[in-house]
């Protein structure tokens, strides 16, 4: 359940914040004319709702979108975690260790049978393996590592319906 303040959140998007919001998401990289005229305001209004919804958190940054296999990140790979010890304290060391990994694109600590869930991208196999060695297998406190490791990506979307 959403805490109030969450929800006030929520509610404070009226409809061009949306729209803003959807374009930005399909292409960021329009020009502030470019993204008025296309949400039907003034480059002025454009400017300061943009900049609101940075301010507010809402728009967390905006990056380019690189295609793996162009730039040599063929393989995706999905890792379910299980940690020996669940304490705050050391799901927190894990997660930090996660995020100094360049491989990890993404880290959801997660509910059910094991601790997290770990999207990687890396060159190869040999690469995964480092990867691991460095992540799972010099970890003391990994109980187990279930790997997935995909072989046709059919969508990737980035976009939030908002």
């Amino acid at each position: 359940m959403l805490e109030q303040a969450e929800t006030d959140k929520l509610e404070e998007l009226d409809a061009l914040d949306r729209r803003i919001l959807n374009a930005l998401q399909l292409d960021a990289s329009q020009n502030n004319a470019e993204l008025a005229m296309q949400v039907h305001i003034s480059p002025a209004t454009c400017l300061r709702r943009v900049k609101r919804l940075i301010e507010r958190g809402v728009i967390e940054k905006q990056v380019a979108i690189v295609a793996p296999d162009k730039v040599g990140a063929g393989l995706t790979a999905i890792v379910e975690v299980t940690l020996d010890q669940q304490a705050f304290e050391y799901l927190a060391r894990f997660e930090a260790q996660a995020a100094q990994e360049a491989a990890v694109l993404q880290c959801y600590r997660v509910t059910s049978s094991f601790d997290f869930v770990l999207i990687l991208q890396v060159a190869d196999m040999a690469a995964y393996h480092a990867v691991a060695h460095r992540l799972f297998g010099a970890q003391a406190n990994v109980r187990n590592v279930r790997a997935f490791f995909s072989t046709f990506r059919s969508k990737f979307e980035t976009r939030i319906a908002v």
